[in-house]
This record gives structure tokens, C-alpha cells and sequence, in this order.
């Protein structure tokens, strides 16, 4: 990737924006994924848009009402909504049940495993079903917050109100609670398995250190954060909830523990979603105003993608190859941009 410009030289900041295929989703969206090199746009709302290269684009209903929540790998997008349903979705655009709520309750969080397990939860219960094996739940202290898979293995963080538990479906073993006082929110392992990192309801990050359960806080931010993405490699955590991106160092033993964050790509804005390259050192970032930028991290270089004067963009994805950017304002204004 050529044309980067660095972060000084905003007036002469190299664009590609004449580049983008323009998506017409003709409703607002709340996220974008990657089926191979076909974007696949989440409504707020009941249907998903799956987009060519080119910008074609065919309508999949998905939902009976919101769509709450997604999540993807290269084969299948997986979505949860207020209609207790969570269902899956393959390249072909067919959408198939998974499970519908006993008690019809709204699927907050949805999780998947390299292994092809589903995880979701309805209220404070976790579940989650693996390929021919039965359904097995647990039930946390209060209303799940976030769901992630580990890496390695096969152990389901449940962030909740203060603190993680950390279950192992196939175990016997009572789960490992992971306690800080507040409501947590969106939960990630980092790519090593070392370290674990939550966003809190207010405007900070709390983390753990898996092997002693050490605690990591990160604070300093003037809004929630709500999208944080692991940057190539793993070594860096890059969030949003400011008017830059800030990128906490996760390299060593102690991860951020004593080091300032890196601030990159400051705008008049804040940014309000991330996504990393899936092979280099270079992320999207999406704005309040619509902006959309590519940022090199190491340094700081820039190339606009998209200018400001729309809402806030509310999705970005990568597809694997890192060939292709993705991207949606909450209006549900898209577009793809080759590479």
C-alpha cells in the first residue's frame, strides 16, 4: 500500500475516496463482515445486504425485528435479535435457524469458535453449542455483557456487572471469576491468549493479566469506548472513545501496565469505530462525521478514504486478504473500497 501522507499534512492528505464503489443498503446499519470478498452490511433492523466487489448488492431477511448483535469468520456470519432467534448465515446469502429463546428473549451477544461453536446469551444466561454436541449453558450474577472465545481452547469469557467469569463448557470445573467493581461490557482476549480486556460503561478499559490475574486499568478517555480492535501481530490494542485513536502497548509481560497509549489520527471528531488490516501495520478508522481514514501505525500516516458530513460511521471490515475496506454510516450510506 503506497500514498501515505504524514498526520502534519491534513491539507494535502493523499485520498482515495474517488476509488470507493458506492453500496446502496437502503436502511441503517450497525455492522459489516466478510465472507470472502463479499461485504455482507447488518441492518439495524430485520435484513442483511450482502455487496459484491462491485457493489451488486441482494437483500437476506434475517430478523423479525432489531438485530442486536453479529459476528463472523470466513465462512458464516452469525446474528442474534430482539425476536429470541440467532441465526446463521453462509456465503450464498442462505440464512438458517440456529436456536430461538425458550422464553423468546433478546440475544444481546453472539461468539464464535474455530471450531464452528456458537455461543449467545438471553438475559444473564450464557450458551453455547458445539458441532454435535449438546447445548450447555451458565448463568452469571447479572445480565451478560459481552461474549468472547479464547484462542486456544475451548473457554468463554462472560463479562457481566463487576467482573468476567471465564467457563470452560467441556469441564466439570466451577468457572473462574475475574472481579472489578462496575458494569462490563464488551470483552476480547488478545491474539497470545495472555491478556484479557474489557470496556467499561464508563469511559475507560479494565484488563487482566490471564497467568496471575493481575489488573490492568486504562482510563483517560473522554467517552465509552465501544469498538477496540488487536492490531496485526497482536502487540497493540487500538480503541476508540476519543478524537484519536488510542493504541495501548500490549508487547511485553506487562502488557500496558506503566506505558502511555499512542494517540494517532486526531480529528475534530470522535472516532467512533476501528478495524484493523488482517496482515499490516495499518488500520481504518471511522468517525462521528463520517470521516473514514486509513492510519499507519507507525507513523501516523494518513489517506482519507471517505469525507466528513454524513452520521457517524457505525461499521468497517476488513475481508481477509486485506484486499478490500468496507464501510457504513449509521444511516446505513456504504461503500467498498478496492485495494
Amino acid at each position: 500500500m503506497t500514498g501515505f501522507e504524514t498526520s502534519g499534512e491534513a491539507a494535502s492528505i493523499a485520498s482515495v475516496s474517488d476509488r470507493v464503489i458506492e453500496v446502496a443498503t437502503g436502511a441503517p446499519v450497525g455492522a459489516v463482515h466478510f465472507i470472502g470478498d463479499t461485504a455482507v452490511f447488518i441492518g439495524a433492523e430485520e435484513n442483511a445486504t450482502f455487496a459484491s466487489p462491485g457493489g451488486e448488492t441482494s437483500t437476506v431477511t434475517l430478523h423479525g425485528g432489531a438485530i442486536l448483535s453479529s459476528v463472523a469468520d470466513s465462512k458464516r456470519i452469525v446474528t442474534g435479535g430482539d425476536d429470541g432467534k440467532v441465526m446463521l448465515v453462509d456465503a450464498g446469502g442462505k440464512a438458517e435457524l440456529f436456536v430461538t429463546d425458550a422464553k423468546r428473549r433478546w440475544i444481546d451477544n453472539v461468539a464464535l469458535h474455530p471450531d464452528g461453536a456458537v455461543a449467545w446469551s438471553a438475559a444473564k444466561v450464557a450458551y453455547v453449542r458445539a458441532p454435535k454436541a449438546e447445548e450447555k449453558f451458565f448463568e452469571v450474577p447479572s445480565t451478560v455483557g459481552g461474549l468472547a472465545f479464547a484462542p486456544k481452547g475451548m473457554r468463554l469469557a462472560i463479562a457481566h456487572y463487576n467482573g468476567v467469569t471465564l467457563w470452560f463448557p467441556n469441564m466439570a470445573a466451577n468457572a473462574e471469576m475475574l472481579e472489578w467493581a462496575g458494569s462490563h461490557l464488551g470483552v476480547m482476549f488478545s491474539p497470545d491468549n495472555r491478556f484479557l480486556v474489557t470496556a467499561m460503561h464508563e469511559p475507560s478499559l479494565h484488563g487482566w493479566r490471564l497467568a496471575d490475574s493481575r489488573h490492568m486499568r486504562m482510563t483517560g478517555y473522554p467517552g465509552r469506548v465501544r469498538s477496540m480492535v488487536w492490531t496485526a501481530g497482536g502487540k497493540g490494542l487500538a480503541t476508540s472513545g476519543a478524537d484519536s485513536v488510542i493504541v495501548w502497548p500490549f508487547a511485553s509481560k506487562d502488557g500496558p501496565m506503566g506505558k502511555e497509549p499512542a494517540m494517532l489520527a486526531p480529528l475534530q471528531a470522535r472516532v467512533s469505530m476501528l478495524a484493523c488490516h488482517p496482515k499490516q501495520e495499518i488500520l481504518a478508522v471511522g468517525y462521528s462525521d463520517g470521516t473514514v481514514l486509513m492510519v499507519r501505525l507507525t507513523d501516523g500516516a494518513e489517506i482519507l478514504v471517505r469525507r466528513n458530513g454524513t452520521p457517524p460511521v457505525a461499521a468497517l471490515a476488513w475481508n481477509a486478504k486485506g484486499t478490500l475496506l468496507a464501510f457504513a454510516d449509521e444511516e446505513g450510506a456504504a461503500g467498498i473500497l478496492p485495494l
